[in-house]
């Protein structure tokens, strides 16, 4: 010890008391960097259903049967119920006697054209000798032969017509069966045997496809650099503690959200046993790389007040405030940026009471 002030060495922290009367002991520390540059962070995240859709009926009617329930595990093109369908059978027949009208009028426009040409033949035939007929009567009898051409012509168009309106009631029948457009499980059933449904009457099942899910992740901004499809990530839900599970990066927004600052990124996710399900919220360990190991100072050597937050150097035994913005937390030490290199010594315990110029021995 020595006269006005004394030094205290104990475990790698130098402790200095200032000379001056009143003096407060100072452990100091030095700015140190991450032992690596990429770090993993943890971010909720939501699994969703690779396909979701809800089933409704294609043509108005009556349910007859229901063939599936809550939870029933369907295959592509598999009957969910079948309708009877009372107005679509009066469609068909009438469309179909539309079909047949329009066959006879063809065949009435085609006898007219028959007589008119056979006439034009004829009167063509006698012009050839002169003062046998007149020019005004053989260009009746053209005109008339186009005509009967002409309104045979639309006949057929309307045959045509009738034929695909036939055609295309005809292939509303098939809709009397409702099917599962994929592969999935029924996660809902909304109606039963004698319920009135059609396509304004609402959905009849709700279909999802849960053998293979979709983790939709929000990223934030400083997070996007390590987005790469085809990435393997990890996961837990509070479902399996102490399981991991993995996906493989799939997609992205390729936009940030305004509003939080985040990229939405999807993820596949196998789920062939049927261990995971739609709605869980798991927490994924997402990497986050950075060009360069990051500066650690001890979390209480960070001061913050209204106007900046800082830590004290020191520098040629006088206090410093260094500007710095803090980062993610590391055990008791938290990243900063500033203007600080690895191995500057500062104030472990910051406080705003030891000010700028102050003496720190």
């Amino acid at each position: 010890m020595t006269q006005g002030r004394r030094v205290v060495v104990a475990a790698g922290a130098a402790w200095l008391v200032a000379a001056s009367a009143g003096a407060q002991s100072i452990e100091t520390a030095k700015v140190t960097t991450a032992p690596t540059a990429e770090r993993v962070v943890s971010l909720p995240a939501e699994l969703q259903p690779y396909q979701s859709t809800a089933v409704a009926a294609r043509v108005s009617g009556f349910v007859e049967t229901v063939t599936v329930d809550r939870g029933s595990a369907v295959s592509r093109g598999q009957t969910l119920a079948t309708l009877a369908t009372p107005e679509l059978v009066a469609q068909t027949a009438e469309a179909l006697t539309r079909v047949q009208q329009a066959e006879a009028r063809k065949a009435e426009a085609e006898a007219r054209v028959a007589a008119t040409s056979s006439a034009l033949a004829r009167l063509t035939k006698a012009s050839s000798t002169p003062g046998a007929v007149s020019g005004l009567e053989l260009e009746r009898a053209q005109e008339e032969a186009a005509a009967a051409k002409a309104a045979a012509d639309a006949q057929t168009q309307a045959v045509a017509g009738a034929k695909s309106a036939h055609e295309a009631v005809r292939a509303l029948e098939q809709y009397q069966r409702v099917t599962a457009p994929f592969a999935g499980r029924i996660v809902e059933r909304l109606v039963h045997p004698g319920a009135l449904v059609g396509p304004s009457a609402g959905p009849l099942f709700r279909l999802e496809d849960t053998s293979r899910l979709r983790l939709v992740l929000p990223v934030p901004e400083v997070s996007v650099g390590v987005v790469k499809n085809g990435r393997t990530i990890e996961f837990k839900v509070p479902s399996h503690p102490g399981r991991t599970f993995t996906a493989t990066i799939a997609r992205s927004a390729g936009s940030l959200d305004t509003k939080t600052r985040t990229m939405t990124i999807e993820a596949d996710v196998t789920n062939r046993d049927g261990l995971l399900a739609p709605g869980m919220f798991p927490d994924v360990s997402w990497p986050v790389v950075r060009s360069a190991a990051p500066l650690l100072v001890p979390t209480t050597a960070v001061v913050t007040t209204t106007e900046r937050t800082f830590v004290i150097r020191v520098t040629g035994g006088k206090a410093e405030w260094v500007t710095v913005k803090k980062g993610a937390a590391a055990g008791d030490n938290v990243e900063v940026q500033g203007a600080l290199t690895p191995g500057d010594v500062i104030v472990r315990r910051g406080t705003d009471e030891i000010r700028p110029g102050a003496a720190i021995r």
